[in-house]
């Protein structure tokens, strides 16, 4: 059995706090996700608002290779037919291959929420998957918290399924709606439906109790076929089911070829497009996909792990389009340093006396705040300033910094720097909004002429953090700066009680990295062009 993936990005997605897609998000989303392989993809409820039924519109002239779309709606409305339901009408006019109906399988919310009978709710399932089937749709039917529901009343929750499967459609999906269901739960109620029934089984979870993934998972060993849930396990309140997980232990635990080898080499990359289209940050810990999710920090892992991955990785994150991180820390030992040496081609061994040289000062600047596991590029230049590799790009003679608060409250930063370039001194100043942003201003306005690829260059993100905060303004503080040219991004550290020194730490690292990125190998040229 081949288990089929059900994507509601688009709309259970979008459906949580701080996400909003417009039409092209949408468009973009689907286009990725059929790259990937998903097989299903709600696009939304056109019946809801324009937005869907533009989406709906435009996403028709689309060529698929691998998905068909679902338009997502309700039962027709208590008492009226459903071809004079506008829902109805709305749905006609989607052009969806699918079209996904949910309905109530719980007594407490027909009687409570639709304000009706039972009867009557069973008749509405029946009559919307008829009118539906009947038009030529496949019709997939969500069964609405029908896990509360089976504890509820049993009888009557199994009467809602029978009466969608006697209308035809083509698939039930069983909803843990408030996702407060156990997984034995989950695992003992689908594996009665799927032998009660003749429809296929899918399954839709939410994380309210944080168990969306295993009870998906559960699900299907108990007979579902079908798995609903979200990129990135986006969705209202607590979320949906996350369909990387689910789709990476699918196929690398469970053996079931929901995808391809190649199009599971994807999924980091698919998680990734989701996050930034959905402006949504990456979640370091995500399992399978996350950066943090082969990385390792402490030395006996490290040693372990450079004899044989297995030792500590459940699979080969190339597997999943990720990678395995050897963090250098003052947990990790001289297996770290041995790493990060080699991949700067210096040969290092543990038996050299640099080897330990490097790693005392690790341990003794992350013993005063410095964290090299999210700063790479300052690693990179303390690793050659300890080994004596390091070309020194300029000379600092001061900086000085001035804030003014002028009138209408407006505030004001200024920066004045004083450097030198072999031997050249430039005396330059620059405002900013802030004074880390004139800092900055002012250091590439002096170096731009001896360096002009600093042009390309800018600051990305700017992160401040009080490291003792028990000691109140005369805390230490860490910064953390991360830069970005048209190629790369990379990231540095400085740390102080005085927050523009720590800026400033970070600021210099950040520049030099650049330069020794851009790999210069003579003296800058001087003003007039002419080689020093």
């Amino acid at each position: 059995m081949t288990v089929k993936l059900y994507d509601t990005t688009l709309r259970d997605g979008s459906q949580a706090e701080g996400i909003s897609y417009s039409v092209k998000d949408k468009l973009r989303i689907t286009e990725e996700l059929d790259s990937f392989g998903i097989h299903f993809i709600e696009g939304g409820w056109p019946g809801s608002n324009p937005k869907d039924r533009e989406f709906f519109d435009k996403v028709s002239r689309l060529k698929l290779a691998n998905s068909r779309i679902a338009a997502f709606s309700m039962t027709r409305r208590p008492g009226i037919k459903a071809g004079n339901d506008s829902n109805f009408c709305a749905l006609l006019k989607s052009k969806a291959q699918i079209i996904t109906i949910v309905g109530k399988t719980w007594d407490f919310h027909v009687k409570e929420v639709l304000k009706t009978t039972l009867e009557e709710n069973l008749a509405m399932i029946f009559d919307s998957i008829d009118f539906l089937v009947k038009k030529g749709f496949t019709v997939f039917y969500d069964a609405e918290h029908f896990f509360d529901a089976y504890r509820a009343e049993k009888d009557y929750s199994l009467k809602t399924l029978k009466a969608a499967q006697d209308a035809g459609c083509a698939a039930i999906c069983l909803c843990d709606t408030n996702g407060g269901t156990l997984t034995s739960g989950i695992s003992a109620v689908t594996s009665e439906v799927a032998k009660t029934l003749k429809t296929e089984i899918g399954i839709h979870c939410h994380n309210d109790s944080g168990l969306a993934i295993a009870n998906s998972l559960a699900a299907v060993e108990a007979g579902a076929s079908i798995v609903q849930g979200t990129i990135n396990g986006y969705g209202e309140r607590c979320g949906n089911a996350d369909l990387i997980p689910i789709i990476a232990n699918l196929k690398t635990k469970l053996k079931n070829d929901c995808v391809t080898d190649a199009q599971l080499g994807q999924l980091t990359h698919l998680s990734h497009f989701v996050g930034e289209i959905s402006n949504m940050r990456a979640r370091k810990d995500q399992p399978f996909v996350g950066e943090s999710a082969f990385a390792h920090k402490g030395g006996m892992h490290i040693n372990a792990i450079m004899k044989n991955p297995l030792t500590y990785e459940h699979l080969d994150p190339r597997a999943v389009g990720n990678k395995r991180r050897i963090l250098v820390s003052e947990l990790g030992g001289k297996t770290g340093i041995l790493l990060r040496a080699k991949a700067l081609n210096y040969d290092l061994s543990k038996t050299d006396p640099q080897t330990k040289k490097i790693l005392e000062l690790i341990q003794s600047l992350e013993h005063r705040g410095f964290q090299f596991e999210a700063a790479e590029a300052s690693f990179q230049i303390l690793m050659q300033k300890a080994l004596k590799k390091f070309k020194k790009f300029f000379d600092l003679e001061g900086f000085k910094v001035v804030i003014e608060k002028g009138k209408n409250n407006k505030i004001l930063s200024e920066a004045i720097i004083k450097l030198s370039v072999n031997g050249i001194r430039e005396h330059t100043a620059a405002e900013g909004d802030g004074p880390v942003n004139a800092l900055d201003s002012a250091l590439r306005k002096a170096l731009k002429d001896f360096y002009p690829s600093l042009e390309k260059m800018k600051l990305s993100d700017f992160k401040v953090r009080v490291l003792d905060e028990k000691s109140g303004t005369a805390a230490k503080v860490r910064v953390l700066i991360q830069s970005e040219d048209e190629k790369d991004t990379w990231s540095t550290i400085g740390v102080h009680e005085n927050i523009i020194e720590a800026s400033w730490q970070a600021l210099v690292d950040s520049v030099e990295y650049k330069l020794l990125k851009d790999a210069l190998e003579s003296f800058p040229k001087n003003k007039k062009g002419a080689s020093k």
